[in-house]
């Protein structure tokens, strides 16, 4: 966290610090909150809330004053709600700032939103649409009547979007008038009309109004009840293009909110002209991203959703250009063409949810899904941003998760088999080398026999010798000592016999 001193340092310099650092670190909202012991200053990066600083209770006050002051609030009023604007240079950078205080039982609690409508100004283009749904947009604005609607959740960036559309359509030929609570962007060549319902002007009184203002374009900040729901139908069938948002979170629920705000089902098909849903995933940052293989469960959803076999996705490492791997949001859309086949099924009063379901979302509809899956293939975002930022069918998700672990326990049967099939190729290895063993100590033995049978003959009576002829076997040595044995015997009985006769002899001489 950052360490501001509250000593030393002037407050005013305290607050320029950090509004400029939440501009210089793209934060899109500054957050001062009051605790026990301290003030808390946290700034949304990315769309994730960050600590940036803790500020000593004694200096809580002197800073809500401050901010309250230079938003042009009433610092004397601490009991309720306010809200207030900030516009100004800091450090040569020109801001445009929306602040809210909250009364809470530890203090006012300030939000300073940082309004950064470049990317409107960019144009379209820069906005993230995918090439297909691009050319629809462009195609809705061509026609010269008509309702186009941004829906969406607080935050998602519906402003932008609408603010791009009219920098589309702001041409010297056309009379633009928007109505919105409040003006968030000043610009040239639109009359823009803020919303004071303490004096009632109400969105319903100025849109009365403006249609007496030869309007080509009106722009409707937001359709918050069923009679400026009823007012807008109305003007975009009398030859106005109409932009308007809503919040809801798909094309279908748009639909069915607007019926259920009383809206005629044949005005409705009559003069609306098309629906953009979007929601908003923070961007990889491109210095740092690395490939990984993706997992069983990825692979499902890329293979149902897009039909696509994907091995690799990106993912966020981090860097000192960008916040744990991201840098920016990008939007995820969903755009929805009105055709004369769905509008015969929106006049329909005994239409089925099902059948309304199937034709939104037919081959020509790219879903919110299927952008986001399309975004991460791309290598702008994560599987894990779009599975938070996007709902996946509850149906669709629990089959892939079942045939997820079918093919988990396939593997692990597979992996099994293997071990199984190398075990039983060992043992049939060890088997054909016992055979060979014996199969040699067999010929071994045959050779040996073969090699000391009784010496062979020729058809001539002649000795054969071979190679091994004077090398005597063990069995045949005990039976050459045995005839040695009985040999040397008969020669020791053939000397005795001999010197007795030669006795014999001597006795007879003397004789």
């Amino acid at each position: 966290m950052i360490e501001y001193d509250f000593v030393n340092m002037p407050i005013v310099d305290i607050v320029n610090r950090i509004i400029l650092y939440a501009s210089q670190h793209r934060a899109s909202d500054i957050h001062f909150d009051p605790r026990e012991d301290c003030m808390m200053i946290r700034m949304r990066m990315d769309g994730r809330l960050k600590d940036h600083a803790r500020v000593p209770k004694m200096y809580e006050k002197n800073l809500t004053t401050r901010v309250k002051l230079i938003s042009k609030m009433n610092i004397t009023e601490t009991r309720i709600p306010q809200d207030g604007a900030i516009k100004g240079v800091v450090d040569g950078k020109e801001l445009d700032m929306r602040v809210s205080a909250l009364p809470t039982n530890e203090g006012e609690k300030i939000v300073v939103r940082l309004l950064d409508y470049s990317s409107s100004l960019e144009g379209l283009s820069f906005l993230g649409f995918l090439p297909k749904n691009l050319k629809k947009v462009q195609r809705m604005l061509d026609i010269p009547n008509g309702i186009i609607l941004v829906t969406g959740a607080t935050g998602s960036g519906k402003s932008t979007t609408t603010y791009s559309m009219l920098q589309e359509l702001n041409t010297e030929d056309r009379n633009i008038i928007t109505v919105e609570d409040p003006v968030e962007m000043n610009i040239e060549g639109i009359n823009q009309v803020h919303v004071n319902s303490d004096i009632g002007l109400t969105f319903a009184t100025a849109l009365r109004s403006i249609l007496r203002q030869d309007p080509n374009v009106i722009l409707i900040g937001e359709i918050r009840d069923s009679e400026t729901a009823q007012i807008a139908v109305r003007a975009a069938i009398t030859g106005h293009l109409v932009l308007s948002t809503i919040h809801t979170n798909n094309s279908l629920s748009t639909i069915e909110r607007l019926l259920d705000m009383d809206v005629e089902r044949y005005l409705l098909s009559t003069a609306l002209n098309g629906i953009i849903s979007q929601k908003l995933a923070r961007t990889l940052c491109p210095d740092c991203k690395r490939l990984r293989p993706t997992t069983s469960y990825e692979k499902q959803i890329f293979s149902s959703i897009l039909g696509k076999d994907v091995e690799e996705v990106y993912e966020p490492v981090g860097c000192p250009n960008c916040n744990g791997g991201f840098r920016g949001r990008i939007a995820l859309q969903e755009v929805l063409f009105i055709t004369d086949r769905l509008r015969e099924l929106i006049s329909d009063e005994n239409l089925d949810k099902e059948d309304l379901k199937k034709a939104v979302y037919d081959s020509d509809t790219t879903t919110l899904l299927q952008d986001a899956l399309q975004k991460v293939i791309d290598g702008r975002t994560t599987f894990k941003e779009i599975y938070r930022a996007v709902d996946i069918d509850f149906d669709l998700e629990k089959k892939i998760r079942q045939n997820v672990r079918k093919e988990e326990r396939e593997k692990a049967r597979f992996e099994k088999l293997e071990v199984i099939d190398a075990y039983d190729g060992i043992l049939s290895n060890l088997k054909e080398m016992i055979s060979d063993i014996k199969e040699i100590k067999k010929q071994a033995k045959l050779s040996v026999e073969n090699k000391y049978k009784k010496k062979k003959t020729d058809e001539n009576g002649i000795e054969i010798i071979d190679a091994f002829e004077g090398v005597t076997p063990p069995s045949m040595k005990k039976e050459n000592k045995k005839e040695e044995k009985e040999s040397s015997l008969k020669d020791d009985e053939k000397r005795k016999e001999n010197s007795n006769e030669k006795e014999k002899k001597k006795e007879k001489e003397k004789k």
